[in-house]
Order: structure tokens, then C-alpha cells, then sequence
């Protein structure tokens, strides 16, 4: 149990915790029937919308924080950061569409206008939403992390490369070679073979053993 309470982060704790408060006060308050209570109802929905909202951007900003921790050994800096902005944009989402239910609006109407705009902008971006996923998934299985030496067989992509990954993003994974740096797109690695490379083999440099190597034989002398 110690060992468990010790792998365990604050942020994932502190995420857990106001995550579990927020959904209670959600609720409750939507028990209650939202602000179109009269009396002292209403005043204790208002506070449990107040509460909501506490409690659901602290856990926003925990998980945030702990994507963030959990994705940078996996794709380096800029993919963490772009995670951690993701799983802001999402909580948030959600702790807004939390109160709209509380303050009894009605969700229907924007429901269904976003999932018409979403089926839209997936159909215009659907490449650029498919190396976003693959990328996702790459960065939890982790065939290969920055620094790491590599070897990529796909000849979909004009393969094969062989270099350092440098940057692993959620849209293009960046590979020195050595023609000099290559971005190949997340999908095409997902379904690419990729394992580890050998190091380049330096031949060492042999210094002479005698003098007879270090200068060279005199010309021989002709008689005349």
C-alpha cells in the first residue's frame, strides 16, 4: 500500500479528488432542478454551481499538469505541451457544459449544432485527425522514444530511414538521417516496422609502429 501511495503523483490525487467533489455537486444540483427553484432552494443550487465550478477547474488544471508529466519522457516537450492543452480545452469543456445543465439551459440545440460542425471539420481535416490519433497511440506504446536510434521499413513512405528520433509530436515524428532531418507522418509509423538501429561503426585510426611507416622509403639511386 505504501509502495502503491508512493508511485501515486499529488496532481493525479489532488485531479482525482476535486473530480469526484465536482460530479457530487453536479449531482445534486441537477437533483434539485437548477436555479428554477424558488426559495432557498435556488440559493443552494447557485452555491452548488459555485462549488462545481471550483472544483471542476482544480481538476482540470491537476490533470493538465499530469499529462503533461506523464507525456514529455514519452514525446519530449512539445508534445507535452500541446497534451496538457488538450485535456485543458476538453475539462473545460466539460465544467462549462456542467453549469449550462445546472443553470437549466437547454443543451440540445448545442449539442446538436457541435456535432455538425465536428462531422464537418473531420471530413476537412481527416488526414491531419488521423496522424493526430496515430500519435496518441504512439505515444502510449512507445516504439521508440527521443534520442533513441531507430530504423523505419515502410515503403509507403519511401523508406527505409535510419537515424535519431529528435521529436516525437502529435502530428509528425522528426528523424535525423543521414541526408539531414526527416518529418514523416504519425500514421505512416503506425503502420510502418519500427526497431532499434545499430550505431554507426567508426573505423579507429591506426597510428604507424615504426619509422618506416611514419616517413616514406627513399627513392632508390640510379648509377650513371
Amino acid at each position: 500500500m505504501l509502495t502503491l501511495d508512493a508511485k501515486i503523483k499529488p496532481d493525479f490525487k489532488r485531479a482525482v479528488g476535486a473530480g469526484v467533489l465536482a460530479i457530487v455537486c453536479l449531482g445534486v444540483g441537477d437533483n434539485l432542478g437548477g436555479v428554477h427553484r424558488t426559495g432557498r432552494a435556488r440559493f443552494v443550487v447557485l452555491g452548488l454551481v459555485i462549488a462545481f465550478a471550483v472544483f471542476g477547474v482544480g481538476a482540470v488544471r491537476s490533470a493538465a499538469r499530469e499529462s503533461f508529466r506523464i507525456s514529455a519522457p514519452r514525446g519530449g516537450p512539445a508534445t507535452a505541451s500541446a497534451m496538457r492543452l488538450i485535456v485543458s480545452v476538453l475539462g473545460y469543456g466539460l465544467v462549462l457544459l456542467g453549469m449550462l445543465q445546472l443553470l437549466n439551459v437547454n443543451l440540445a440545440s448545442l449539442l446538436v449544432g457541435g456535432a455538425v460542425t465536428g462531422v464537418v471539420v473531420g471530413i476537412a481535416a481527416q488526414q491531419s485527425l488521423g496522424n493526430f490519433f496515430a500519435g496518441l497511440v504512439l505515444m502510449f506504446t512507445r516504439p521508440y522514444v527521443p534520442g533513441q536510434r531507430v530504423i523505419v521499413y515502410s515503403g509507403g513512405m519511401g523508406g527505409p530511414f535510419e537515424g535519431i528520433i529528435v521529436d516525437a509530436g502529435l502530428v509528425y515524428t522528426t528523424i535525423v538521417t543521414e541526408s539531414g532531418p526527416v518529418n514523416l507522418p504519425n500514421a505512416g509509423l503506425l503502420a510502418a516496422a519500427v526497431g532499434p538501429a545499430p550505431d554507426p561503426v567508426v573505423a579507429p585510426a591506426v597510428a604507424p609502429d615504426s619509422e618506416s611507416e611514419r616517413a616514406p622509403a627513399p627513392e632508390p639511386q640510379t648509377e650513371t
